[in-house]
C-alpha cells in the first residue's frame, strides 16, 4: 500500500498503457510503482496485443515485489476497426521468459475502468499512455464517466504552440494510432491535461541513466535497462523521450508544467495529417495543454524514484 505525499493528499490513479515497444510506458509504470503519493488502483492494456501487455505489466509489479494491484486487458484496435496497427516486433523481449505463464485479470479493461471510476466519484484519476480507443470505449458505454471522474492526464497530441514548435512532428503517434477515440475523449467535456509533444520531446534520457539503472542491480531496474538497450538499438539512438513518465509525474508535481487552458480538435479524415491535434481558445475550455516542462527537474525525479534514492 502506497504512503500519502507531503500534503498528505494520495492520488488514486488508473494508468492505460501499450507498453511494450518505446521504453517510456515501462519507464513510467515503473515511476507509479515507486511513488509513495500514487495509488495505482490498477493498469489496463490497449493496442495491438493487449494480453501480451498485460502479461508485460504483470511481470513488472512482480518484479516491483508487489502483488495487488489488478491488471486487465482491453482492446486491441481502433476503436472502428479502420487503422493499421503498428508494433515493433521486440514487445516482451527481455522481460518474459520464453513460456512463462503470467496470470491476470480476467476482466475487461472498460469494465473495470467504467465500474472503479462510477463507483468512485470525483477520486480516479485516468492516465492513458496509448491511443485512446479504451478510454473512449469507456465513455461510449458510460457517459457520466466524463462528470465522475476526476481528470484524465493523458499522454498524446502536438499543438506546436510551444518555442520548439517548429522542430516537433504535426500528428503524435497515441492520437493518430486511434484519432475517432481521441476525438470522443477531448469532446467528452471531461477535465483533461494534454502531455503532448510540446514538452515531452524536451525530456531526455541517456546511456548514462542506463548505466545508472544496471549499477543499482535491482530486478526491476536492471528489465528496465535491457528493454531500454533494445529500444536505442531499434532506434539507432543512444537516447529516448520520457514522454509517459512525464504524464505520471504530473500526479507527483503538476509545477513541472505549465500549462494554457484550450479546446483541442482531433482531425480524422484519413488525410495525411490525420490525428492532427489542433487546439483553440475558448471561454469554457476543457483541457490543459501543456506548453513548458523543467525538463532537467523531471528527469531528476524519475531517477530518484527508479534508483530510490532516500529510500
Amino acid at each position: 500500500m502506497a504512503d500519502p505525499g507531503e500534503d498528505g493528499i494520495m492520488n488514486r490513479i488508473i494508468i492505460d498503457t501499450d507498453i511494450g515497444s518505446d521504453i517510456d510506458d515501462a519507464m513510467a509504470l515503473a515511476l507509479a510503482l515507486r511513488s509513495p503519493e500514487l495509488k495505482l488502483e490498477g493498469v489496463t492494456t490497449v493496442y495491438g496485443d493487449a494480453h501480451l501487455r498485460a502479461k508485460m505489466v504483470s511481470k513488472m509489479i512482480r518484479l516491483a515485489g508487489q502483488s495487488d494491484i489488478p491488471v486487465m486487458a482491453g482492446l486491441d484496435r481502433s476503436l472502428l476497426g479502420n487503422r493499421p496497427i503498428w508494433m515493433a516486433g521486440h514487445e516482451g523481449e527481455g522481460l518474459l521468459a520464453k513460456g512463462e505463464e503470467l496470470e491476470y485479470d480476467n476482466r475487461h479493461a472498460v469494465d473495470f475502468i467504467v465500474e472503479t471510476v462510477m463507483n468512485n466519484p470525483g477520486e480516479i484519476t485516468l492516465i492513458p499512455i496509448g491511443p485512446l480507443t479504451n478510454i473512449a470505449a469507456s465513455l461510449i458505454r458510460e457517459p457520466r464517466i466524463a462528470n465522475n471522474v476526476k481528470e484524465i492526464v493523458l499522454m498524446g497530441g502536438a499543438t506546436r504552440l510551444a518555442d520548439n514548435g517548429a522542430d516537433i512532428r504535426v500528428v503524435e503517434h497515441n492520437i493518430a494510432c486511434d484519432p475517432e477515440a481521441a476525438s470522443v475523449v477531448f469532446g467528452s467535456g471531461a477535465p483533461i491535461v494534454m502531455v503532448g509533444l510540446d514538452v515531452t520531446m524536451k525530456v531526455q534520457i541517456t546511456e548514462a541513466e542506463r548505466q545508472s539503472l544496471v549499477a543499482t542491480n535491482d530486478p526491476l531496474n536492471l528489465k528496465l535497462a535491457g528493454m531500454m538497450e533494445r529500444w536505442f538499438d531499434f532506434v539507432k539512438e543512444q537516447h529516448t523521450y520520457m514522454h509517459d513518465p512525464l504524464t505520471v509525474s504530473l500526479l507527483i508535481d503538476r509545477s513541472l508544467v505549465q500549462t494554457k487552458k484550450m479546446n483541442i480538435q482531433v482531425e480524422y479524415d484519413h488525410r495525411p495529417r490525420t490525428g492532427q491535434t489542433v487546439a483553440t481558445f475558448a471561454d469554457h475550455a476543457n483541457v490543459e495543454v501543456c506548453l513548458d516542462v523543467d525538463a532537467s527537474r523531471m528527469v531528476r525525479l524519475l531517477m530518484s524514484r527508479l534508483l530510490k534514492e532516500g529510500a
